[in-house]
């Protein structure tokens, strides 16, 4: 996937108008950061991006293709999104069921399970807690986890909201590096954050919503 597109599109929540009028385009194969005062439409963007959120007018377009013509199981097939709060994303006890879980909801072959699983543990350094319980694991393990779960479904691009939220320097430092992992994949970043330093780190492009 190249790129997603935001086209003439406007937005409200009830009667507040968020969003007026935006286009945008988000180029696949790098990360891009899109920055902003609180209240000014980030996170809007990353919801209307996956079809979480609909637009009051305008287009949301993955390849050129508007995800009208979608459902969000085909969506999330190829676009993944990570929650500020990664928690509300973990469905199972442990983390091998959590892994499996989309896979095994699609009725996906046992022996191709098997082989994602292991390419994600290896990705995301989680063979030393793949038995652990979801519940227990510190704030940087639950978005490792997170992350590795989307990708059990090879997401072609990734939409990450406020992940630094919560990370000391040590994690933010893993989280990174990750990234940087990610993209030499040739999937395509977007990154919702007001951590600037963490975006002067890892972003290859930065959007303000105030110049759009």
């Amino acid at each position: 996937m190249n790129e997603l597109t935001i086209s003439d599109v406007t937005f409200s929540y009830k009667k507040k108008e968020v969003i007026k009028d935006l286009s945008i385009t988000f180029k696949g194969h790098k990360c891009t950061a899109l920055v902003g005062a609180n209240g000014s439409g980030k996170t809007t963007v990353g919801k209307l991006l996956m079809g979480i959120l609909s637009p009051n007018s305008g287009q949301i377009l993955h390849e050129n293709q508007s995800i009208d013509k979608m459902n969000l199981s085909d969506i999330a097939g190829r676009v993944g999104y990570l929650f500020q709060n990664p928690s509300k994303q973990i469905f199972a006890v442990t983390v091998k069921e959590d892994l499996l879980f989309p896979l095994k909801l699609n009725h996906v072959p046992k022996k191709i399970m098997d082989e994602k699983l292991q390419y994600v543990l290896d990705m995301f350094h989680l063979h030393e807690i793949v038995d652990a319980q979801c519940h227990l694991l510190s704030q940087g393990e639950k978005q490792r986890l997170a992350l590795a779960t989307l990708f059990m479904r090879s997401p072609e691009y990734i939409i990450l909201d406020e992940p630094t939220t919560g990370l000391d320097k040590v994690r933010k430092k893993r989280l990174g590096h990750l990234l940087n992992d990610i993209k030499s994949k040739n999937i395509g970043i977007l990154l919702i954050s007001h951590d600037m330093k963490f975006i002067d780190e890892v972003a290859d492009e930065i959007i303000r919503m105030e110049d759009l």
